[in-house]
């Protein structure tokens, strides 16, 4: 038995008459007939009786009709599937992203992708670099969105953006009256920030280094994010990336940090796996989303005018 000889037998069922389903499956009735008797005699047995001209399904006919029907309703949800797909109504993007630019760049994103791509299911994770770019290699997400430097071969990183770090303090902290902070303003307070084998340690550590201060940190954080409940709770002051929205959070101030320490944020792909066209979609989603930042969540790069290039062309 094969898929088409079932075809047949359904449109029989379903139709009542070999003239019927001979119209509803476009051939002739002299073919279906072909089909349906090398069909009975595959089995073994009558699938239906002809009595006064007319076909009645047997008991036989009736159980493998239940089967039959079901088989051939699950093919049509998948060529309805298979064309849903083709006309981008549907489909799965996968994102691996660090805290900051899924607060900050991701929602304007995401607005703007699932205006025009409402059938497609998002999958975000948060995830640290390491974990990011392997997944990436594995293919378990499909971009990736990240303030660390990825040096994995055929991993692919662009750079899209810089921010400075700032620092965060309780909002009725005597250092909130500074218009920046310094690295002398924090001699006398407990030091919230990454370590120094994190990317921006290095150069954090030059900046009070220059000044002739060690950088003792008294709480070391991987993620910035983190810092947020400990400055509430006026465990220090941070230095953080100024990408994340600090604003908007309750009990806090952020000020400029000097001298000025530099954070990247990257967009990060499969160097081995062409980028799926939701891929290309939504990168540019994010240029246009970065483009739009405040200005004082953005330091000058290369990466701004790529930016405003990308916006240009979409418009």
């Amino acid at each position: 038995m094969n898929a088409r000889q079932l075809e047949i037998f359904r449109a029989i069922m379903r139709s009542g008459t070999l003239t019927s389903a001979a119209q509803l499956l476009n051939v002739s009735q002299p073919a279906i007939s072909k089909v349906l008797r090398h069909l009975e005699d595959q089995l073994g047995y009558k699938l239906f009786e002809r009595v006064g001209g007319r076909l009645h399904p047997t008991a036989e006919a009736q159980l493998l009709f239940i089967n039959a029907d079901r088989v051939f309703r699950e093919i049509e949800t998948v060529r309805d599937l298979a064309i849903r797909i083709r006309e981008r109504r549907i489909g799965l993007l996968r994102i691996g992203a660090s805290a900051p630019p899924s607060f900050a760049v991701l929602p304007a994103t995401l607005a703007a992708f699932r205006k025009r791509h409402p059938g497609v299911k998002v999958i975000l994770r948060t995830l640290p670099a390491e974990e990011l770019a392997e997944k990436i290699l594995v293919g378990d997400i499909d971009l990736g969105l990240t303030m660390s430097s990825i040096r994995v071969p055929m991993v692919q990183a662009e750079l899209l953006m810089t921010t400075r770090v700032v620092a965060l303090m309780q909002e009725d902290s005597p250092l909130a009256r500074k218009a920046v902070i310094t690295p002398a303003d924090l001699a006398d307070q407990v030091l919230i920030s990454y370590g120094s084998h994190a990317d921006v340690g290095v150069p954090l550590d030059a900046a009070f280094d220059r000044v002739g201060m060690p950088r003792t940190i008294g709480i070391e954080i991987s993620l910035a994010i983190s810092a947020l409940p400990l400055v509430q709770a006026g465990l220090g002051v941070a230095l953080v990336d100024g990408l994340l929205p600090w604003t908007r959070f309750p009990g806090v101030t952020v000020r400029p940090f000097e001298p000025r320490v530099l954070m990247s944020l990257s967009l990060v792909t499969s160097g081995t796996r062409p980028a799926s066209r939701f891929v290309r979609d939504i990168s540019d989603d994010i240029r246009a989303a970065i483009a739009a930042l405040p200005a004082d969540a953005t330091a000058p790069s290369v990466a701004t005018s790529r930016s405003d290039r990308s916006r240009a062309r979409r418009t």
